[in-house]
């Protein structure tokens, strides 16, 4: 029997709770375990974003956003390179999921089938960043060219040729999205690529060219890879590609917002843990510290719970305003109030022993995720004046 969103919401938590208690040996990892996505599947997490009449458990943004963000948020307290990598799917589903239109049989076709692949327990994932396009989507230099026979879902079959890197989850996800300009055309497209078992040698259209190495989310497995003519299907979307991204945008942004601040909210619940023990010594500066990074942690979620009032008032242009604010404040947020916990409890964060020397650097490298932070101001000064 399919579970509900409370039952999921439930069996998540009791999976970050065990995986709290292998906090140690998670943060000093640099791979994915696929045992802990087969763990979430399990749960029935890749049905949330999956609407109900198509068999999940979406019943729309002003209902469905806030639970969908808070199981990211609490998994995020328990280990951040899985919730960033797990929170991907609703956040690429999410651009087949906004924009419904029944004028468009094709792409409704279309989305009936990711729909179908994310109930299969396909988990969706993201490889659209390039080198020097600063985060920006619409600036890439790869390209894609008609390709022959049947495809893999509803839509017109492309080989897809270029270097992306930060691919999250490269070797733990099914399908991947991925943008190109196809021949013949001037703009940009949304291209699927069916990633799961290809080699990485180009032998089947991808070849590694860097494996992440990052001193934050570790094991996020954000791999740099060339894609070599590699199998894809173009978004069948009829309109402009921006009109999607703007769709989705309120939902994916807070969805990055609830990973960062359940890392915040972990390292202030265990900061506030020790304190207790301490305060009586506590000198005056280490006082102000905590004080000013208590308040820190609260004007965080206040932001990212007016992002998600914004998302169900069901007003896009003001959700997306409010979910960029947020995401940014959030991020800037996160990385200011780790600093003070670090000056209020010592050097002794700063050895890889510790937590919050790995949640430091965890919140910075979230601090530009999509959209980095010069694209992100960007958006945040054309949507402020709409």
């Amino acid at each position: 029997m399919a579970r509900g969103v409370d039952e999921v919401a439930q069996a998540v938590g009791e999976i970050a709770g065990a995986w709290r208690a292998e906090r140690a040996e998670r943060q000093a990892r640099r791979h994915l375990d696929p045992a802990d996505f087969d763990a979430l599947r399990a749960a029935g997490l890749l049905a949330m974003p999956v609407p109900a009449e198509a068999g999940g458990l979406w019943g729309g943004a002003d209902v469905s956003a806030r639970p969908l963000c808070e199981t990211y948020r609490c998994l995020a307290g328990a280990d951040p390179s899985v919730a960033l990598v797990s929170s991907m799917h609703p956040a690429v589903v999410a651009f087949w999921l906004a924009s419904p239109d029944p004028s468009q049989p094709e792409w409704e076709r279309q989305r009936s089938a990711v729909f179908a692949s994310a109930l299969a327990n396909e988990q969706w994932g993201t490889i659209t960043s390039e080198p020097g396009s600063g985060g920006d989507i619409f600036r890439t230099r790869a390209t894609a060219a008609p390709l022959d026979g049947e495809s893999f879902l509803p839509g017109r079959a492309y080989a897809v040729t270029g270097d992306k890197h930060f691919g999250s989850g490269m070797g733990v996800t099914d399908r991947m999205m991925t943008t190109a300009v196809a021949d013949g055309d001037d703009a940009p497209a949304i291209f699927v690529l069916d990633v799961r078992g290809r080699a990485w040698d180009g032998t089947a259209g991808l070849v590694l060219i860097a494996e992440w190495d990052g001193v934050g989310m570790k094991a996020t497995q954000s791999h740099a890879m060339r894609l070599e003519r590699i199998p894809s299907v173009r978004m069948a979307w009829g309109g402009k590609l921006e009109a999607i991204t703007r769709a989705a945008g309120p939902l994916v942004a807070t969805l990055f917002t609830a990973v960062v601040l359940g890392v915040l909210d972990e390292a202030v619940g265990l900061a506030r843990d020790q304190m207790r023990n301490r305060a009586a010594g506590l000198r005056p500066f280490e006082q102000v510290e905590w004080a000013r990074a208590e308040q820190d942690h609260w004007l965080a979620v206040q932001a990212y719970e007016g992002a998600l009032r914004a998302i169900e008032s069901g007003d896009n242009a003001a959700a997306l305003h409010a979910a960029l604010r947020a995401k940014q404040s959030v991020a800037e947020l996160a990385e200011q109030t780790l600093s003070r916990l670090t000056r209020v409890l010592g050097g002794g964060t700063f050895s890889q022993r510790s937590p919050f020397a790995h949640w430091f650097e965890d919140v910075r490298a979230l601090g530009f995720l999509r959209p980095p932070w010069g694209l992100a101001y960007d958006q945040l000064f054309t949507t402020s004046l709409e």
